[in-house]
């Protein structure tokens, strides 16, 4: 048992607006072509993929190898008709036709559609309605209809191979999905789960949505993880600078810029998830103009090469090891502190103490330690 998908990507998609076919516009990072394929690519059970292609946008990918493309037709069923007639004779046994602007579905609407076909000639996903329904006439509500019975198709929609085929030789054209080519031809069509994500990109707004939804599903983030280690010895002076809160001790850090250790290690954690080296690289302590500098400015700057790399910042924790000061009593001050620098939820900001049991120059009050995780995630 063979299965290919075919991806019906020749449309035009004006009402999408934008320069270009949505298909080929870009959705969190990539194309929707691309997201689209991906789906079949690594799904479980899809053996081949066709990807239908208007001969204008022949050149505007270069697929795997494992993908055949072909040329569409005027419209969608002719389109169709063209990617099963490009798998004639490959020993293909089931199909599914999927519309290349549903970037989103979930993996499981794909596989209930072929665990369908496992038992019938034909299956497709579909959500019952649950809105009201009205008719209107020239803008006012003449009626409403029920909706018992009623449900919203979606795709992929899957056929035992031969009998699309020849539904779709049979059929006069113009139909709006291939259910309506298969029944045409007497087939009966098992209606299998649907998905709200399943979203087909249809105008300007869609492409907000989609991208929610696949943040949403996680599919293709760019998840990093940088670690951040600073020390500094204790010095003279009446307060320590920790994690931008001034807080009162008897003796104060020693360091090239304000030695916020806290702040220090939290920066080169970010630094270290964009693999982009640490302060040392960006600040080098042999330049005086960063001699005495506040911390802010190095945290700021990590933030900024995160946000212009396309990374958001998903959380950040950061322990600070000492016998004293006392970490306890200002820590929420350092978490709000924290935050506000990085533009963030204090709730996405740990900071926490801890001691060494009077184990290591820490334990000798000698200095301070920091350690600091912090997340990012590209959509």
């Amino acid at each position: 048992m063979t299965t290919a998908a075919i991806i019906v990507a020749a449309g035009r998609g004006t009402r999408a607006g934008g320069n270009r076919p949505k298909q080929w516009q870009m959705l969190a990072g990539r194309r929707v072509i691309d997201w689209t394929l991906d789906l079949f690519l690594g799904a479980p059970g899809v053996d081949r993929v066709v990807l239908v292609l208007h001969a204008a946008d022949l050149d505007l990918i270069t697929p795997p190898a494992e993908v055949l493309v072909t040329v569409g037709g005027a419209s969608r069923d002719a389109s169709v008709l063209r990617g099963l007639a490009a798998l004639d004779g490959q020993g293909v046994t089931r199909v599914l036709v999927h519309d290349v602007a549903r970037p989103c579905t979930p993996p499981q609407v794909i596989a209930d559609v072929l665990a369908a076909l496992d038992r019938a000639a034909a299956a497709a996903p579909g959500l019952p309605v649950t809105d009201a329904l009205w008719r209107g006439v020239d803008g006012l509500v003449a009626g409403t209809e029920p909706r018992d019975g009623l449900f919203r198709a979606q795709t992929p929609q899957g056929f035992q191979y031969d009998a699309l085929l020849r539904a779709h030789r049979a059929h006069p054209g113009g139909a709006a999905d291939d259910v309506e080519v298969a029944r045409a031809a007497g087939m009966r069509v098992v209606i299998t789960p649907g998905h709200a994500d399943n979203l087909k990109i249809t105008t300007p707004e869609d492409f907000a949505r989609a991208e929610r939804i696949l943040q949403k599903q996680g599919v293709g983030m760019d998840i990093r993880l940088g670690n951040g280690y600073d020390v500094h010895r204790f010095g003279d002076g009446d307060h320590v600078m920790l994690c931008g809160v001034r807080v009162p001790h008897g003796r104060g850090l020693v360091g090239h810029s304000d030695a916020d250790v806290g702040m220090h290690a939290v920066t080169d954690a970010i630094y270290g998830a964009l693999a982009m080296g640490d302060i040392g690289r960006h600040f080098p302590p042999s330049d005086p103009q960063w001699k005495g500098a506040a911390s802010h400015i190095f945290l700021r700057h990590a933030v900024g090469l995160s946000v212009e790399n396309g990374f958001q910042i998903s959380n950040i924790d950061c322990t600070l090891v000492c016998e004293y000061p006392k970490i306890s009593p200002h820590a929420a001050a350092m978490q709000t502190e924290m935050a506000a620098i990085m533009g963030l939820d204090p709730a996405r900001v740990s900071v926490k103490a801890t001691t060494s049991e009077r184990l290591g120059f820490t334990g000798r009050e000698e200095g301070i330690a920091a350690l600091a995780t912090a997340t990012l995630a590209k959509p």
